[in-house]
């Protein structure tokens, strides 16, 4: 199974995470989650392996979380579709292997994937 990494190639978070990756394994599938959107089940997927609430993935630094979601109350739902329809404001990158996900900021948190 491949590992795959929901990439933005503009971030420099993003783009050493997948350099780090590249040193680990070759079977990697890319997903450019910003102009190919992050599906529903994919986002479910990431918080069931990563253990991570939606919450948790937000940048909070975001122009877009600062002005339209700070302050509010929403469910691990309602902030999933958030999260689909505004993938800018997910962390980046994030790995997903078979069983874990992590989100690769640093790099080496990729690691947890191949324990």
């Amino acid at each position: 199974m491949s590992i795959k990494i929901f990439h933005n190639t503009r971030c420099k978070h993003s783009r050493a995470g997948l350099d780090y990756l590249k040193s680990k394994t070759s079977d990697i599938e890319v997903r450019e989650y910003i102009t190919d959107t992050i599906t529903l089940d994919e986002l479910k997927e990431i918080f069931l392996k990563s253990n991570l609430k939606p919450i948790q993935i937000v940048r909070t630094n975001e122009e877009y979380y600062k002005t339209y979601l700070r302050g509010k109350n929403f469910s691990n739902d309602e902030w999933i579709k958030i999260l689909a329809e505004n993938p800018k404001i997910i962390q980046r990158p994030i790995v997903v292997g078979k069983y874990k996900a992590v989100i690769g900021n640093p790099p080496e948190e990729i690691d947890k994937l191949f324990k």
